[in-house]
């Protein structure tokens, strides 16, 4: 064995060691404990949300779960968040959005959690109303890792490693309403509740800034 290759297997052995995971090595920074909301703040309807096995589990009326954790706002990043659906689910995981009482995010994007909800075609992966997928990529009660790229003007979504959208946002690009207004720039993330009916667990939740 040569020098590196001995000082590569030291470094992973400390890694284990130390309880330390090759990827948090690599600049990723969990944002959940799997205990408490610590870092997080829930808006309306508080019940809809609670935690078990160590995931965020949403199942109520519409709310919303928004990182608070940090003051400093995600412009460039990767997120990934290991997520579980249960049958006929919705919900949805926002980026670059920011904290509002109630109501759907205004801000940011929302990228979609939906294997077998019948009354939205847009799947999970999609790029909510910016780029969808209508294609089924998972199976309920499975968990899956959503991965969000987010990189100046280019977004991508991957599923289980495979990339569902590659979004570049035109530029000059408009708020589509006041009620829409889907332009990249910065913000938070943000975890959705999305109706009495749907239960989503979301769990080992980690985020990498990029340059």
């Amino acid at each position: 064995m040569n020098r590196i290759s001995w000082c590569l297997a030291a470094l992973t052995l400390l890694a284990v060691v130390s309880g330390v995971r090759a990827e948090d090595e690599a600049g990723w920074v969990k944002l959940t404990d799997g205990k408490t909301f610590d870092g997080w703040k829930i808006n309306e309807a508080p019940d809809a949300w609670s935690i078990k096995d160590g995931a965020f589990v949403a199942k109520g009326p519409r709310s919303h779960l928004f990182y608070v954790g940090n003051d400093r706002p995600f412009e460039n990043f990767e997120l990934k968040v290991d997520v579980k659906a249960e049958a006929n689910s919705n919900g949805g995981i926002y980026f670059h959005t920011k904290y509002q009482d109630e109501g759907w995010p205004k801000a940011g994007f929302e990228t979609q959690v939906n294997n077998t909800y019948t009354s939205d075609p847009r799947k999970t992966g999609s790029l909510y109303a910016v780029q969808d997928v209508h294609d089924v990529m998972v199976e309920d009660d499975e968990w899956w890792t959503q991965h969000i790229i987010v990189q100046g003007n280019r977004v991508i979504v991957k599923v289980n490693g495979k990339t569902v959208v590659d979004y570049t946002e035109p530029e000059g690009q408009k708020p589509q309403s006041a009620d829409f207004a889907r332009l990249l720039g910065e913000g938070t993330f943000a975890l959705q509740a999305h109706d009495p009916g749907s239960t989503v667990h979301y769990r080992n939740i980690r985020v990498k800034r990029l340059p």
